[in-house]
């Protein structure tokens, strides 16, 4: 059976409140959701050895994760739904060069130089994918209306509040579920 696999943002992990509750709605056998390398050549390499491995028919990915889910929904023609999606970390990103602490178990790493130029290197821009788009205007990390634009010509759904953790995706999972299966809404 098919999967969907959920891609994390920067400094966070495969566990939290996101893949939690897409583990609660879709069964937890059906969700990946793993801890992906720091360094974005790496987790786009440990990415793709999840889709050449594992069924999936659905990325979901949230901030950075979104970034990636980009990249590879135009690489692989999947289905992505975006949550608050980082469109340029070159730039968001930078002020975080140095050591890090990951917010779910505080584990320390290296946010390097090389990892901002890495990101250039995937910039792509969204034409082939067939995007869910879902934005939370209080973001208070990320500009939504960068997302807006760039996904201008995708189904992109605007939410007045919320924040970028977007602790309410409990209330978005129907509406998941639907593009899931049709592929639109």
């Amino acid at each position: 059976m098919a999967k969907i696999l959920f891609l994390h943002g920067f400094s966070s992990c495969g566990k939290g409140n996101k893949s939690t509750a897409l583990k609660a709605y879709f069964g937890a056998e059906h969700i990946i959701a793993e801890n992906l390398p720091y360094a974005p050549l790496e987790a786009i390499a440990e990415i793709e050895k999840l889709l050449h491995t594992e069924n999936i028919d659905l990325l979901i990915g949230s901030s950075l994760g979104g970034f990636y889910a980009t990249y590879l929904a135009e690489k692989h023609g999947l289905k992505a739904v975006l949550l608050n999606p980082s469109t340029q970390p070159w730039q968001t990103l930078l002020p975080y060069v140095g050591w890090q602490k990951r917010f779910c178990d505080d584990e320390v790493f290296e946010f390097k130089r090389s990892d901002i130029e890495a990101f250039k290197t995937l910039e792509i821009k969204p034409a082939k994918g067939n995007y869910l788009v879902l934005l939370q205007s209080e973001d208070e990390l990320l500009d939504y209306t960068k997302a807006q634009s760039l996904y201008n010509t995708h189904k992109v759904v605007v939410e007045y509040g919320g924040n970028h953790r977007f602790e309410n995706i409990d209330a978005y999972m129907s509406m998941i579920e639907k593009f899931r299966k049709l592929g639109t809404l």
